[in-house]
């Protein structure tokens, strides 16, 4: 069960419950679903029953318990427990890693990405003409048009030519805004035949801390990641350590990871063997991450802070490290479903990465 599946399962148990006369609540359009914080347990946990309880008109407890009696009759489910104030914390069978990589491996680089296309929200984002704000709005409106958004980017002044040419930054130079603020095309993105364009619903200034020098020396994956990496209101090191192929350097454990799995792969296929997504019960810190990749991808998008992506690639790549000398088989040994299984969960790793360097503009390389 993934975690998609695990919040349409939850939001179905909510209904139910409505149904039942047991809540009288609107069923909300989501059920965010993620690991367990401090003092929680199992695999993934939600929030659902304190974000019901006021409207309800019941204790966070009791609309957790309700949902629970509901929640229990899922066969993937070993066990649901009610833990805090109210938080539901699922415990799923042993082929909730198998359900995950599958998935993953089957959309590939655009796992967590909008399934139905456009939403129809257009968003229109304006930023100054400073190198560090065009890159974060350029990071920004890719990772808003993976959540099925219409975007368009506009520079208050004349980006430097190179900013797009060597850093990727595509934004529109406009000048300076009208005294009607609400008179702007968010993008020209065909919804009809007859080429319709939108106007934007919501407007977003991206102005973070400036770059204190310049980073195209740097080249374009480098400088976008030490642009990117750090939070907006944090100054980007320019230049830093970005270049270093070692341990310390973040944009590099990220990248070296993804290549690992790509490796791993090709050694395997000359040993006779592929991947295949089953139980691995050693890596359930990767699991979580990979399976908090789609939250992850619509917070970035909600919030505009691709630094939160950057940061959550590196958790992943992280977690990865530790299984990957464990895929392929030692000495004689034969490959076995235990290491079809790492390879498979390593290969979900890697697209997860690849996926999310895609969405920041930076490259994620088989070799390095």
């Amino acid at each position: 069960m993934t975690p998609v599946e695990l919040s349409r399962t939850v939001l179905h148990a909510v209904r139910r419950a409505v149904d039942a006369g047991e809540l009288s609540v609107t069923v909300p359009e989501r059920a965010v679903v993620t690991p367990p914080g401090p003092g929680g347990c199992g695999d993934y946990a939600t929030n659902v029953a304190l974000r019901l309880a006021r409207p309800a008109g019941q204790p966070p407890q009791r609309v957790a318990e309700i949902l629970r009696a509901r929640l229990l009759d899922e066969p993937r489910f070993t066990d649901v427990v009610v833990t805090g104030p109210g938080f539901l914390n699922f415990s799923l069978r042993g082929t909730a890693t198998a359900d995950l990589v599958e998935e993953v491996l089957r959309h590939g680089p655009c796992y967590g990405h909008a399934t139905n296309g456009f939403s129809g929200t257009a968003v229109g984002i304006s930023c100054p003409a400073e190198v560090r704000a065009v890159v974060v709005a350029d990071a920004v409106s890719r990772v808003l048009r993976s959540q099925g958004n219409y975007v368009s980017v506009e520079c208050e002044g004349r980006p430097a030519p190179e900013w797009q040419s060597v850093l990727g930054a595509d934004v529109t130079t406009r000048g300076p805004r009208t005294a009607d603020k609400h008179v702007r095309t968010a993008d020209t993105h065909v919804r009809t035949a007859d080429k319709h364009v939108r106007t934007a619903d919501t407007y977003v200034r991206i102005a973070p801390v400036p770059a204190p020098a310049d980073p195209l020396p740097l080249g374009r994956d480098a400088a976008r990641w030490a642009l990117l990496h750090p939070a907006a209101h944090d100054r980007p090191r320019i230049p830093g350590d970005h270049l270093d192929q070692r341990e310390n350097n973040p944009l590099f454990r990220v990248r070296y990871a993804h290549a690992r799995t790509r490796a791993l792969l090709r050694n395997a296929a000359d040993l006779g063997f592929y991947p295949e997504p089953g139980p691995v019960s050693e890596a359930d810190a990767l699991t979580a991450l990979i399976g908090d990749h789609p939250r992850v991808l619509a917070a970035t998008a909600t919030h505009h802070t691709p630094d939160r992506l950057a940061r959550h690639l590196l958790a992943v790549a992280d977690a990865a490290m530790p299984l990957l000398p464990a895929v392929l088989p030692l000495g004689e040994e034969k490959p076995s479903a235990a290491h079809r299984a790492r390879l498979a969960l390593a290969e979900a790793a890697g697209t997860v990465l690849a996926g999310g360097l895609s969405l920041l503009g930076i490259d994620a390389p088989d070799h390095l």
